[in-house]
């Protein structure tokens, strides 16, 4: 059986052994910060001298200033690593004195190159975050303006088309109707996909009109069907190459190079300045060629229109039915026949 003071020692014994312990953790833990405090302290010389040479290599800023490397290596890591030098030497009243670790000595030595780097990589994260923020800022607030322009342009009586699910009763004019207004929704182009809800509600408006004044037995209403979807595949083609011209242009941004030509025109060096400029005009003649498919587009609307407008005026009862059909068929096939020669004088 233990006696009492066997128990007392056993105790004392236990408490004495938790105190050495913490003690000697106290003690490497100021050695471990006397190492670091001395290892930085003597790193902000040679950072400083690199900084003033060339303040990009010293600094995560951008852009860099000489004022920072002072403020960062001549005053900022300098005083920290002398409270820490302070702060440590309070290990000296537990025995260790000024015993600075040779692993505290290295992390201290490679903490700046350290910072520097996470610094960096936080600083790049950071712009390249905001980069995007904008860019998506952009983007809403042009779509908001598309959409706004859109709204106002748009006819009455417009049918509007789901290039996802196209109607029941698709043809091969509908279905290529479709796939234009798809990619030119992909080339983020909404304003010009408009074009192809426009040709889709005319197509569908005239063939309504042959259909009700002519029998699907007549040589007439197949003349007029085979007339018209001839006019609308072009108006399709114009649009395959409006979406090509829209996707060669989309990763150009014409605001962001506009602002640095402003901004930054007379500072950028000759041949980023004639790159920038040549962006610009890229952007610049493709619009131009796009306007010029716009107005091909419109001179095909227009003839549909007057297809429907001559059509529906026929009265099949009356003799003179054949010759106002005759006529209005010979607009439609003179239109058609002019489509090709436009497509080789551009």
């Amino acid at each position: 059986m233990t006696s009492p003071p066997q128990i007392v020692a056993w105790v004392l014994y236990y408490d004495a052994h938790a105190y050495l312990q913490t003690l000697s953790i106290t003690i490497a833990m100021f050695s471990f910060l006397q190492g670091f405090a001395y290892g930085l302290l003597i790193t902000c010389t040679p950072w400083l001298v690199i900084g003033m040479l060339n303040p990009r290599l010293a600094l995560p800023y951008d852009p860099p200033r000489r004022w920072q490397v002072v403020v960062r290596y001549g005053l900022m890591l300098p005083f920290i690593s002398v409270v820490l030098l302070i702060l440590s030497l309070f290990g000296g009243l537990f025995g260790g004195g000024f015993n600075p670790s040779l692993f505290g000595w290295l992390v201290g030595l490679l903490a700046i190159p350290i910072s520097l780097y996470v610094e960096r990589r936080w600083s790049g994260w950071q712009t390249t975050q905001t980069r995007r923020q904008r860019q998506a800022q952009r983007q809403r607030a042009a779509a908001k303006r598309r959409a706004a322009k859109n709204r106002h342009q748009q006819e009455a009586g417009l049918h509007t088309l789901n290039p996802q699910h196209p109607p029941a009763d698709a043809d091969e004019i509908v279905l290529a109707l479709c796939a234009s207004k798809q990619r030119l929704l992909t080339a983020q182009r909404p304003d010009l996909a408009l074009a192809a809800d426009r040709i889709y509600t005319r197509y569908r408006h005239v063939n309504a009109v042959i259909a009700s004044k002519f029998d699907p037995q007549e040589m007439t209403f197949e003349r007029a069907i085979t007339l018209v979807m001839q006019v609308c595949r072009s108006a399709v083609d114009d649009l395959h190459t409006m979406a090509s011209l829209a996707h060669g242009t989309l990763s150009i941004d014409a605001e962001f190079v506009r602002r640095r030509l402003s901004r930054e025109g007379e500072r950028l060096a000759t041949e980023e300045r004639d790159a920038l400029q040549r962006r610009l005009d890229l952007v610049t003649t493709t619009e131009q060629r796009l306007r010029e498919l716009a107005g091909r587009i419109e001179a095909a609307l227009t003839a549909l229109d007057d297809t429907a407008v001559a059509v529906s005026a026929i009265e099949t009862a009356r003799p003179q039915a054949s010759v106002a059909a005759d006529q209005a068929l010979h607009d439609l096939r003179r239109f058609s026949e002019r489509v090709p020669s436009y497509g080789r004088d551009d």
